[in-house]
C-alpha cells in the first residue's frame, strides 16, 4: 500500500498557496484493508475514506469509463492493481494531475508543473470531453488563477458544447461552479471563457440580451471592492430587465438573496443613479419600494450593486450619491414609528410616512447645504 498527496494540494503548494484541503490517493489497497486500518468509508460513487485522526480524504486509486451523457454517466473501477499514473490520467487538467509520494518526490507525468509556470490550463487527455462539468471548472480556474486556456483545450470545450454535453448539466451543478467563480478575484474571466467556447449561451442564454462588456465592468468593480456573492451576482446582470433576471435565476436555481437583489437592481438602478438630485419624496418612495425600512442591510447591498452598474456606465460621482441615500435612510429609520402611531391612531401609515419625509428633508438640508449646519 502506497499513499500519495494529489491534485489541488500539490498544485497550490507549487503556487505558494497555503491552507487548502489535502486529498490523498491510496495505491495497492482494498476497502477492507482501509477499514481495518481505522479509516471511515464515506464515498458513495467510489471508495473514499476519512483518516482516523486528521479526517482528510483518502481515495483508492481508480479509473473511469464513460457509459452515458452528463457528468454522472461513469463506471468506476477501483482495485489494488490500479496504478497512480492511471489515476492521474483520468483527471481534468495537467495542473491537477500531479502527486507527491511519501518521500516528498513530485510525480508529474503530464507536465503540470511546466503548465503552472507558463500559466496555462491544459487538458490531460482526450477523455476530458467525457465530463461536461470540466467546461465550467476550466472557466472557474481561469478566474481563480488568471491563467489562459490552451488552444487545444478550448477546441475540445467547443466540441463538447456543440455535441450538447453541456446541456446535460443539472442546474445545481451549474450554480455551484458559477457561484465559486463569482467569488474569485477575477470573476469576469470565467464568463469570458464560457462565452468564448459557447457554453455561456447554453447555461445562461440571458447573457445574449446584455452588453457583455458592461456586465464584465460591473462585475470587476464588485470584485475589486470585495463585495458579497449576492452583490456580484446582481452586478453580472448590469442593464438587465427584472424579467431576464427572474428567468436566469430560475434556470440556475440561484439562492433567494442573489435572485432578489439582482431583480431589485434591475428595477431600481436607474432611480438610484439619480439619488444625488432626488428629493425627500422620491427617496422615501425608493425606500418603500425596496423594503429598506424592514431590510436596511439589503438596501445597502442594493446601493453597492447599483454603484457597480453605474461605474460600468461611467456615471460620475455615483458613489457619493449612494452615500447620500444611506444618510437619508438612516434619518428616516430614526423616526419612532411607535410614538407616531400612538399620537395619530386614525391614520398611522400616513402619519409615519409624513414623519419620515420630514426627517429626510431635514437630513438632506444639512447634507446638501453644509453652511446651514
Amino acid at each position: 500500500m502506497k499513499t500519495y498527496l494529489v491534485g489541488g494540494a500539490v498544485r497550490d503548494e507549487l503556487l505558494g498557496i497555503a491552507g487548502g484541503d489535502r486529498d490523498f490517493v491510496v495505491v495497492g489497497a482494498t476497502p477492507e484493508e482501509m477499514v481495518r486500518a481505522g479509516f471511515r468509508p464515506v464515498g458513495k460513487d467510489f471508495p473514499v475514506f476519512l483518516h482516523p485522526q486528521t479526517n482528510e480524504e483518502y481515495a483508492l486509486a481508480r479509473t473511469e469509463r464513460k457509459t452515458a451523457r452528463g457528468y454522472k454517466g461513469f463506471q468506476v473501477y477501483a482495485a489494488p492493481d490500479v496504478t497512480l499514473e492511471q489515476d492521474l490520467a483520468r483527471r481534468d487538467l495537467t495542473i491537477n494531475a500531479m502527486a507527491r509520494d511519501e518521500a516528498g518526490r513530485l510525480v508529474d507525468p503530464h507536465g503540470g508543473a511546466q503548465d503552472l509556470a507558463a500559466r496555462v490550463l491544459r487538458h490531460v487527455s482526450a477523455a476530458f470531453v467525457e465530463d461536461p462539468v470540466r467546461v465550467l471548472r476550466v472557466a472557474r480556474f481561469a478566474a481563480r488563477f488568471g491563467f489562459d486556456v490552451a488552444p487545444e483545450t478550448m477546441a475540445l470545450m467547443r466540441e463538447m458544447v456543440a455535441a450538447g454535453e453541456v446541456d446535460a448539466l443539472v442546474p445545481e451543478r451549474v450554480w455551484q461552479e458559477i457561484a465559486r467563480g463569482l467569488a474569485e478575484d477575477e470573476p469576469g474571466r470565467m464568463f469570458a471563457v464560457l462565452a468564448e467556447c459557447g457554453a455561456l449561451a447554453r447555461v445562461l442564454p440571458e447573457w445574449n440580451l446584455l452588453d457583455p462588456q458592461r456586465s464584465l465592468r460591473a462585475l470587476a468593480c464588485a470584485a475589486a471592492r470585495h463585495f458579497a456573492l449576492a452583490v456580484r451576482y446582481a452586478a453580472l446582470f448590469a442593464g438587465a430587465t427584472p424579467e431576464a433576471v427572474e428567468s436566469a435565476s430560475a434556470r440556475l436555481r440561484a439562492p433567494n438573496d442573489c435572485r432578489d437583489l439582482a431583480r431589485m437592481v434591475a428595477a431600481h438602478a436607474a432611480t438610484i443613479e439619480r439619488t444625488r438630485t432626488l428629493g425627500a419624496e422620491a427617496l422615501v418612495s425608493l425606500f418603500e419600494a425596496a423594503d429598506a425600512f424592514r431590510r436596511p442591510e439589503r438596501f445597502v447591498s442594493l446601493l453597492e450593486a447599483a454603484d457597480c452598474v453605474a461605474i460600468a456606465d461611467v456615471v460620475p460621482d455615483h458613489y457619493v450619491a449612494a452615500e447620500r441615500a444611506v444618510h437619508a435612510l438612516k434619518a428616516a429609520m430614526g423616526v419612532d414609528a411607535g410614538a407616531v402611531a400612538r399620537a395619530n391612531p386614525n391614520d398611522i401609515a400616513a402619519a409615519v410616512r409624513a414623519a419620515r419625509l420630514a426627517a429626510v428633508e431635514s437630513a438632506l438640508q444639512l447634507l446638501d447645504c453644509p453652511s446651514s449646519r
